[in-house]
């Protein structure tokens, strides 16, 4: 029986790899921060994301290791968030890479979340893992430090992979639900100008991705880990609207956006930074996409 490792897997997107392995009879162990239990045919380790522990006999002999572990950022950047932000990827991913060089019989992958939000504001030009140009403030400085700390683990054994994943859409997380009530409410037009561009993926294409990976031996360094086509977001609200039947979608400008995001303690980062990023490293390889468009990924999942 294969075995593979999720860190931090309790999430949207951990709950999305947990459900398809399982589904395809691997062991699946997920680490978290709750208590040590057996739930069906997941095993969940109780860790801390920091320290040395029990937890890290789980990684001996596994197949694949995936650390999805950190702070959510969808909340206000507060010193305090700040802080846990970058504590709960860096210290995670050290402590990961800490346990794989100690084990004796290290795993054969390690792919380890990262954000395609590393590159700079793009509304003029496509964004790659060959030409992109990295951007600045607080955000990008989490990515370059959590891909930093990822970079410096020597594994000789185990093969490394960053995921530079965009927003994923899905039916029991991420941000469409709040985006498809905005759209029944009459309330789902452009945000902002809705010139800025959102690098999507549906959780389909996330799951499949990461199996094609674990599949590809070839396969090392970053990866883009979004939907070939980015769209502005007037377009992808548009997309949204027909995919909910609401007709009409009343704009919502920057300023309100600002007045909403702290009334339900967010950013507006989140919608108004146009990330214009494409998965060039997986065209090249081969991986043929399942929801290319945000048409057929807004009209599957609404």
């Amino acid at each position: 029986m294969k075995k593979i490792v999720i860190a931090g897997g309790t999430g949207f997107l951990g709950n999305c790899l947990a459900r398809h392995y399982e589904a395809n009879g691997w062991q699946v162990t997920i680490l978290t921060r709750g208590a040590t239990r057996q739930q069906g045919a997941v095993q969940y380790v109780s860790w801390d994301g920091k320290n040395p522990g029990p937890w890290a006999t789980t990684l001996e002999g596994a197949d694949v290791v995936v650390n999805l572990n950190g702070r959510s950022v969808d909340c206000r950047y507060t010193e305090e968030n700040k802080r846990l932000i970058y504590s709960t990827r860096l210290d995670a991913t050290a402590i990961l890479g800490a346990a794989i060089q100690r084990a004796k019989t290290p795993p054969k992958v390690w792919l380890n979340a990262a954000s395609a939000t590393i590159y700079r504001y793009a509304e003029d030009r496509e964004m790659d893992e060959y030409t992109g140009e990295t951007g600045t403030g607080f955000s990008v400085d989490v990515c370059q430090k959590w891909e930093a700390v990822f970079n410096s683990v020597e594994t000789p054994e185990t093969r490394k992979i960053l995921l530079r994943t965009g927003i994923v859409l899905g039916h029991q997380g991420g941000p469409l639900r709040p985006l498809k009530m905005l759209a029944k409410l009459g309330a789902g037009g452009r945000q902002g100008s809705g010139n800025q561009y959102c690098s999507w993926l549906h959780e389909t294409d996330f799951v499949q991705i990461v199996d094609f990976l674990v599949r590809h031996l070839e396969a090392t360094g970053v990866y883009n880990v979004t939907a070939p086509e980015p769209v502005p977001n007037k377009l992808f609200m548009r997309a949204l609207r027909r995919a909910t039947g609401m007709p009409v979608g009343i704009p919502l400008p920057a300023w309100l956006l600002a007045i909403g995001a702290r009334l339900i303690q967010t950013e507006t980062e989140l919608i108004l930074k146009s990330r214009r990023v494409v998965p060039a490293r997986l065209l090249q390889a081969g991986y043929r996409f399942r929801f290319p468009t945000i048409e057929q990924a807004l009209q599957n999942l609404c």
